[in-house]
């Protein structure tokens, strides 16, 4: 069982491409949340893998809250992590580690897969040039292959880009994007906006609803940014941070 969370299509790409290598089955967290569904009984011997993007140095909070929430019937023989990062993971390894162990669970693998850029929202951040975004995702596609067959293994491993400053960013830059970086009233919907609802469709936390055929972002937003990437005429704007900057979304299978 594999449970993932995705905004642009980054990561979803990784869970189904891992999924199907490995004949297993996907869980969407955000989905799972909302519906209340923490409980879950493992086969004997099945694995347990979860798949996320990084979020400013760190696994996203939602996905730390899910963990937390998440009760097996028995506990899991074998858990593995891939997380999907623009360039570094920064303690990505060890914060999810211990959120495992305060469950009773052993980390058995981790891998992180440098995926094309998707976070725009502040000044000094831009998306790949379409060359990078292509190689980034050749050569994940090559990653997923030899690691989807180390896990069919039971291999123990880390194969993590860490990074250089890792505990700075995972902690004290993490802690402040956290708290002041995924607000959501910075976004807003420019004159170009065609009422079409695209964005409340993809937000994967439902936060946006439509008022007199505008989006409102109603506060619970994880910055995902997919308003954003998946708008048709690009009318969505973080602030002043993503004008002028372009738009990104998977769009391989895997």
């Amino acid at each position: 069982m594999i449970f993932y969370f995705s905004g642009c299509g980054n990561s979803r790409f990784v869970a189904a491409t891992l999924a199907k290598a490995l004949d297993d089955t996907l869980v969407f967290i955000p989905e799972a949340a909302r519906e209340g569904r923490y409980d879950y009984t493992l086969a004997d011997g099945a694995r347990l893998g979860f798949v996320f993007p990084v979020y400013s140095w760190a696994p996203p909070r939602l996905v730390l809250d899910f963990v937390k929430r998440m009760r097996l019937a028995t506990p899991p023989s074998y858990v593995y992590f891939a997380c999907t990062c623009g360039d570094q993971c920064g303690q990505t390894e060890k914060i999810f580690r211990k959120a495992l162990g305060e469950k009773g669970w052993e980390l058995s693998s981790c891998f992180s897969v440098q995926m094309p850029e998707t976070y725009i929202g502040m000044p000094g951040f831009k998306l790949d040039t379409e060359v990078n975004a292509q190689r980034k995702i050749d050569t994940a596609r090559t990653l997923l292959d030899k690691n989807a067959l180390r896990l069919q293994q039971r291999e123990s491993f880390s194969e993590m880009v860490v990074g250089g400053f890792a505990w700075f960013k995972s902690h004290l830059i993490n802690s402040s994007f956290n708290k002041y970086a995924t607000d959501d009233r910075k976004y807003r919907a420019t004159d170009a906006c065609i009422h079409c609802g695209k964005c409340v469709e993809t937000c994967p936390l439902q936060n946006i609803t439509l008022e007199d055929g505008r989006p409102k972002w109603n506060g619970h937003c994880t910055m995902c940014m997919a308003c954003y990437h998946y708008c048709p005429v690009n009318a969505i704007q973080y602030g002043k941070a993503t004008e002028g900057k372009g738009q990104y979304q998977f769009r391989g299978n895997c």
